[in-house]
């Protein structure tokens, strides 16, 4: 399922996404309390929900906090452009499983979805590189600055 407020970036990730026979984009929302009424109506619920954080209605870590509390088999992926570090550290603290900012994406999403399902945390080369270079604490890394989860 992917969630975008920007119909060309949904569409963008479907075209995407159709180039592997074995995903299926099964929803489309643009709007955060969208993805709660899909997953809500939809008898068989994604294994993976491509979020934006940046949505009307509800924000993409509200709706990733809602969906981790009602349905927690499903997997988060945040698709953003937010690359500032209070985004990434509000989508680790409700539990998504992967971070990919949208400039990585094209190059990035395959790449993302395997870790993801294969219960591995996923993040956005240029913030990876980040936190090693400035040696930045979060959730996510130790104070050594290696990351522990990617």
């Amino acid at each position: 399922m992917l969630a975008d407020d920007h119909a060309e970036m949904r569409q963008e990730m479907k075209r995407i996404l159709a180039e592997r026979k074995d995903y299926q984009v099964i929803g489309e929302a643009e709007d955060g309390l969208e993805v709660l009424n899909l997953l809500a109506l939809h008898p068989i619920h994604p294994h993976l929900l491509i979020l934006d954080v940046t949505m009307p209605h509800l924000s993409g870590i509200e709706v990733a906090r809602k969906i981790k509390t009602d349905y927690p088999e499903v997997k988060v992926l945040i698709l953003t452009i937010h690359q500032e570090e209070e985004y990434l550290n509000q989508a680790i603290a409700v539990g998504v499983q992967g971070y990919l900012l949208k400039e990585d994406a094209n190059a990035e999403i395959f790449l993302a979805i395997e870790k993801i399902l294969n219960g591995e945390f996923y993040l956005s080369p240029l913030l990876r590189n980040r936190h090693n270079a400035q040696n930045l604490p979060s959730p996510l890394f130790p104070k050594e600055g290696n990351p522990s989860l990617c």
